[in-house]
């Protein structure tokens, strides 16, 4: 069991709340908060703006969950943790509004609970949700990889309840393991089936002991279940499966499907695009900039498709050269040519940037033309 430093949580926090990639959506950059005042403590909220949640800030300090990081094994996937946390705050989307609950990270469950259910069930475990290693012979995968925790709240001022709670259960889609102390890695794949059957027995179970908590006994519970990738894709996983406990219940009785797929271009390995249209439109876009400068590394993309609809497109290119006219000529022309080649109705990243540094972030929202552009030490 491990914990992983958040390394500029707030900064990663407005992103995944305002739908990755969005420059305009958080009024942190621009400190536009709404303070409440009382003897005992400071609310603050931010306004993350479009499509995007309210934050709660106590004492003017974005809250962390106490979990986050924790995970089952060493075979996390560091890609998975954006996605993970992005795709949750999506789906709480469905049962808790924007427009009427405010965002605050999980604190109701603690990092020592976690780290137990995450665990192996044994004689000294009992709460593990993993199964026994198993035998020699038979060997018992680790099923439940990492749990996040999401907050939902309703209220003003200084008076704010819990509205509702959101958890994403990270489901392993391969698990590593060794037969004796630093011998040789072996894994073994988990199905698709698997990973569903295993995750709602877990999920039903978590509400179960949620419920024996007074805070949490009558507000609706959401689970998502996630299928971790593999510890070398370049790209993260997704949900396939969410469902709700009403407030009162103990148990998810409905089930919803979900179809989100994550791809990479250009593809490798002979893998086939999820849409060739994107993929050609990509490979304009990507021509067109590497035959601006000689001194072009490479042009990547990462594509998000959700119910078959490319919802975002990441892009990183990385340059040779640190001369300030090369970047700002080289920004306008990545600009210009994304306007051309790109998607008017897609939510888009731009990242420009050396092997060391960030030179400059183009992006838009949503079925928005208008570009935002930032040149790091620049106009």
């Amino acid at each position: 069991m491990k914990r992983y430093l958040q390394v500029l949580a707030l900064a990663g926090a407005i992103v995944t709340l305002s739908g990755c990639g969005n420059l305009k959506n958080s009024s942190l950059a621009n400190n536009a908060t709404t303070t409440s005042n009382t003897k005992k403590k400071t609310n603050q909220t931010t306004n993350t703006g479009k499509n995007g949640y309210t934050v709660l800030l106590k004492n003017g300090t974005y809250q962390v969950s106490p979990i986050d990081g924790l995970t089952a094994t060493d075979n996390d996937n560091s890609v998975d943790t954006r996605e993970l946390e992005r795709g949750l705050v999506n789906i709480s989307k469905t049962t808790y509004p924007t427009s009427s609950y405010t965002f605050q990270e999980g604190q109701y469950l603690d990092a020592s609970t976690v780290t137990d259910w995450l665990a192996r069930k044994s004689k000294n475990n009992p709460a593990g949700l993993n199964p026994t290693a198993g035998t020699k012979k038979h060997y018992n995968p680790y099923y439940l990889e990492e749990i996040v925790e999401q907050d939902y709240l309703t209220g003003s001022g200084s008076k704010y309840s819990l509205g509702g709670i959101s958890l994403g259960l990270a489901m392993n889609s391969v698990d590593y393991y060794t037969k004796t102390k630093n011998g040789a890695e072996y894994s073994v794949t988990i199905s698709r089936s698997k990973q569903r059957s295993e995750g709602i027995k877990m999920a039903n179970e978590i509400i179960s002991r949620l419920r024996k908590k007074k805070a949490l006994k009558n507000v609706p519970i959401t689970i998502g279940l996630f299928s971790s990738t593999s510890k070398d894709s370049l790209v993260g996983g997704s949900y396939f499966a969410y469902g709700t406990a009403s407030a009162n219940s103990s148990k998810i009785t409905k089930w919803k499907s979900i179809s989100e797929k994550t791809q990479v271009l250009p593809t490798v390995g002979g893998a086939k695009a999820v849409s060739s249209s994107d993929a050609s439109s990509f490979s304009s876009f990507k021509t067109s900039v590497q035959n601006y400068f000689p001194n072009i590394s490479g042009v990547t993309a990462t594509l998000r498709y959700e119910n078959g609809k490319l919802t975002q497109e990441n892009i990183s290119i990385t340059t040779q050269f640190y001369g300030y006219e090369q970047i700002q000529s080289f920004t306008r022309l990545v600009l210009s040519q994304a306007k051309k080649y790109l998607s008017n109705d897609t939510a888009i990243e731009i990242q420009i940037g050396s092997v060391n540094d960030v030179q400059a972030l183009i992006a838009k929202e949503t079925a928005d033309s208008s570009y935002q552009v930032h040149i790091y030490g620049g106009e």
